[in-house]
């Protein structure tokens, strides 16, 4: 059985409100991102900063998109281009903040599939992908553009 570890860190100074942090990890792609309470909660275009569901999002749409080029290619159909989109709906109360469910939206072109395949493919590969079994406390949606 095959076996790894991926390792990021975060360090975080001062409040939560007022405090600003930084992630780094060994690819050098986190190299002391800064992610602040304003950046997660204020910044909807977020440009002042990353945020942790920006990152979930993107691990899970790029993760997603992996299994499913495996998926097609064993069945016969290699795409020619998988584009995936994943939007995390977050609520608040006086608990504090929950996902609520995350949608992936799929743009796939596969030459010579049927939409039944794509979307048989497509679901297998989001019930089977990594990231989704490790967020399946959460509803994910798939939406599938042709």
């Amino acid at each position: 059985m095959a076996h790894f570890k991926r390792t990021a860190t975060a360090v975080w100074q001062g409040t939560g409100a007022e405090g600003t942090g930084k992630l780094n990890g060994p690819s050098g792609v986190l190299k002391d991102t800064p992610y602040s309470f304003k950046a997660r909660f204020q910044n909807e275009d977020g440009t002042a900063g990353t945020n942790p569901e920006e990152l979930i999002a993107a691990g899970h749409a790029g993760c997603y998109i992996m299994a499913l080029s495996f998926q097609l290619t064993g069945a016969g159909f290699p795409p020619t281009e998988l584009r995936c989109s994943a939007t995390i709906d977050m609520e608040g109360d006086e608990k504090g903040w929950a996902f609520q469910k995350i949608t992936l939206h799929l743009e796939a072109n596969v030459p010579g599939i049927s939409t039944e395949q794509l979307h048989e493919l497509a679901n297998a590969a989001k019930a089977g992908c990594p990231v989704s079994r490790a967020l399946s406390a959460v509803p994910i949606e798939l939406e599938i553009v042709s």
